[in-house]
């Protein structure tokens, strides 16, 4: 990998991981899901990056995809199991990284354990020649050893400029991929333990997109958006809230509902666990490949 292309991925990696444990500051009992992400994003500008895509807030069995709306009142309340899951990028390379925390109370920290403890597992194996399969066994055997089971339809992924979630998926199960990683791939690794059954279903929309295909429109109000959306954050993820500041709300809810229609953007869902009244945790490191694995996201010691 070039000097340049690998000092921009460090750079925006450890820029996430900062903005992480600033998040971590920011997460109490009501302070509002919108301010908080507002912050996070503002301090990853403020580094020197931008966001790889909107910063989530999941609570408790929802696994991930929750993104704070235009108008936003949530709170966050006691007790509340929170996945926050960050990115920020230097010219299109980014750091994906994530963790669970409970606000105000432990009664969790078996959970939490059993997906961070996973993900230090898997780090181990993230070499050349590992095969992806491999690494979903370890997160399986970690999180299972702690009576949890891993969510077995989510999973991580390569990274390439531009493309959060690439051509490989890195399991949270033996799933029998034989796979191998190579030299100088960029993946993100990321465990989920669940109490429930380990399968997430498609929830509520989350106002978190991404362009799909970009393709013309007819309409000037779409076409506006559109080329706004292509021209800020070409095939990464946005939120609604970041159109709002440019054009009126009303303006943004029809774009947006067009360019749906058309195939031409994707709204992520919210992903929440498919049984009932359980609990999710989550971590999240992104690495680059070596025989010694480089954690791009973790805060210098």
């Amino acid at each position: 990998m070039e000097n340049e292309i690998l000092e921009s991925w460090k750079k925006a990696g450890k820029i996430a991981a900062e903005a992480r444990e600033y998040g971590k500051t920011l997460i109490k009992p009501e302070s509002n899901f919108l301010e908080v992400s507002r912050k996070i994003e503002e301090f990853i500008v403020k580094k020197g990056a931008k966001p790889g895509f909107p910063v989530q807030l999941s609570i408790n069995g929802i696994a991930a995809h929750y993104t704070a709306f235009p108008e936003d009142n949530s709170v966050f309340s006691e007790g509340n199991l929170v996945k926050l899951d960050l990115g920020a990028h230097i010219n299109g390379y980014i750091g994906d990284t994530a963790l669970t925390l409970e606000v105000s109370t432990n009664k969790n920290q078996e959970l939490i354990k059993a997906s961070k403890e996973a993900l230090d597992a898997a780090i181990k194996l993230a070499k050349p020649g590992t095969k992806v399969c491999e690494i979903g066994e370890a997160v399986d055997n970690v999180i299972t050893k702690y009576g949890f089971h891993p969510i077995k339809n989510l999973s991580g992924h390569k990274i390439d400029q531009y493309i959060l979630h690439s051509n490989l998926s890195i399991p949270n199960y033996n799933n029998k991929d034989k796979t191998e990683l190579e030299e100088d791939m960029i993946i993100a690794i990321e465990p989920f333990a669940s109490t429930g059954m380990g399968l997430i279903k498609e929830g509520k929309a989350s106002s978190n997109y991404r362009l799909y295909e970009f393709k013309p429109v007819r309409d000037s109000i779409t076409k506006e958006i559109l080329l706004f959306i292509k021209k800020e954050f070409s095939t990464l993820p946005f939120a609604k809230r970041y159109l709002v500041p440019k054009f009126p709300l009303a303006k943004v809810n029809y774009a947006l509902s067009n360019l749906e229609k058309l195939g031409i953007i994707y709204q992520y869902p919210q992903l929440p666990e498919k049984e009932e009244n359980c609990l999710v945790s989550q971590h999240e490191h992104t690495i680059y490949i070596k025989d010694k694995p480089i954690i791009l996201t973790k805060v210098d010691d």
